[in-house]
């Protein structure tokens, strides 16, 4: 079945292209369609807690952007939903600007089938580029791998032709077209937060996508296929060769995102655990509670609670690469300092040893220093997890936008 993008370009003269830039939007459907679908997500995403200026790096994730950790977790569906993802509307908003100009100028040249193909195609070759140069430094996502692929094609269209459109036309539009990729590409190596890597790996992907997917703009003057092919030919390899060097995940999101909920889940137990120890003493004073019953309930309220966590805490199988692996790593510590404290206090009292009392006394209160490994802290900070693993709280990944 033919295109039906094929019926508006002309059978004997060569098409002026900026009749095909003023065509109604219903000849270029496709280029609609990108355009709909990337501002509905930013609205959807934006109506679950994504700002309008920018997104939290939570949202983000949660939204399928690009994420070593994540994407080389088995996520591999990030390298094509990352390409509908807006960090901001000034973001979403030059991205289809971009995308607005120079798709539908594309599909009428190259058809509604092709220029899908070559969206999709040079935006998921952009992100894996991206993958590999960025690893687990950045969050990222953005339509710009795609829109520079589109732009590629263009220019490979434009290049191929020039003999057969209007000269004034071919230097303006190829010339636009160069000083805006070119440009955009100059800025990215200047300024940080631009993912230079998914505009490269789209404007080359792009531009053999271009070659690959030629068709003749004039009855009577096919492509030649020896270059179709070697183009084809050149993305594969090239994209063989990018799948081949994906470097192996220096640590795994799932495994983060657990760790996160145990060391959560360990601070509202020792906040817990905090209430308790004191409803203990209170009740022990005002109950007339002997020694050994008082060391039987901080055995079972305090030393088991504090073995346990640390039973769970040391579970986990993190690499120390994660950001929360030295977070993990103190608190397991602190549990255990605490639980050792706790058994030697039920034990001092059990044997009404005055000076064992003040030495497991002093013990708890010392554990957020000793778990810290050396690491002094504040004369009035509280003795409890909460301040030895504010000490060790992963910073968030930068977000690139593309």
């Amino acid at each position: 079945m033919s295109d039906p993008s094929a019926e508006t370009l002309p059978d004997n003269a060569p098409p002026r292209l900026a009749d095909l830039l003023r065509g109604s939007p219903r000849l270029t459907p496709v280029t609609v369609g990108f355009v709909l679908a990337n501002v509905a997500v930013f609205a959807v995403m934006l109506a679950f807690g994504a700002g309008l200026w920018h997104a939290p790096n939570d949202v983000q994730l949660a939204w399928g952007a690009n994420f070593g950790p994540a994407t080389k977790d088995g996520q591999w569906w990030r390298l094509g939903s990352a390409m509908f993802l807006h960090f901001g509307v000034l973001h979403l908003g030059m991205n289809m600007w971009a995308l607005w100009d120079g798709g539908r100028l594309v599909e009428r040249l190259y058809g509604h089938a092709r220029l899908a193909f070559i969206y999709l195609g040079s935006g998921m070759a952009g992100n894996l580029l991206s993958l590999i140069v960025q690893g687990e430094r950045a969050i990222s996502g953005g339509a710009s791998g795609a829109v520079f692929g589109v732009y590629g094609a263009l220019m490979v269209c434009l290049a191929r032709e020039r003999g057969r459109v209007d000269p004034f036309e071919f230097r303006w539009l190829f010339g636009g077209v160069a000083v805006f990729s070119a440009a955009t590409l100059a800025l990215g190596f200047v300024i940080t937060g631009i993912d230079n890597a998914a505009h490269i790996g789209g404007l080359a992907s792009g531009a053999l996508l271009g070659m690959a997917l030629a068709r003749p703009l004039q009855a009577g003057h096919p492509p030649q296929r020896r270059p179709r092919w070697l183009a084809g030919a050149a993305l594969v390899l090239a994209l063989g060769v990018m799948v081949s060097n994906v470097p192996a995940p220096r640590y795994r999101l799932t495994e983060e995102l657990q760790a996160r909920e145990a060391i959560r889940e360990f601070l509202d137990t020792d906040r817990r655990i905090g209430s308790r120890w004191q409803s203990i003493f209170e009740s022990g004073r005002s109950e007339g509670r002997s020694f050994d019953e008082l060391a039987g309930r901080i055995d079972a309220d305090v030393s088991r609670e504090y073995q346990s966590s640390f039973e769970q805490l040391s579970a986990l199988s993190l690499d120390p690469a994660a950001p929360s692996a030295a977070q993990l790593e103190i608190l397991r510590k602190y549990a255990a300092l605490r639980g050792d404290a706790s058994h030697d206090l039920a034990e001092a009292l059990r044997d009404q040893n005055e000076a064992g009392v003040r030495e497991a006394l002093e013990s708890m209160r010392r554990a957020p220093e000793l778990a810290l490994r050396g690491k002094v802290l504040a004369p009035d900070a509280p003795a409890s997890a909460a301040s030895a693993a504010s000490a060790a709280r992963p910073e968030p990944a930068a977000s690139p936008a593309r």
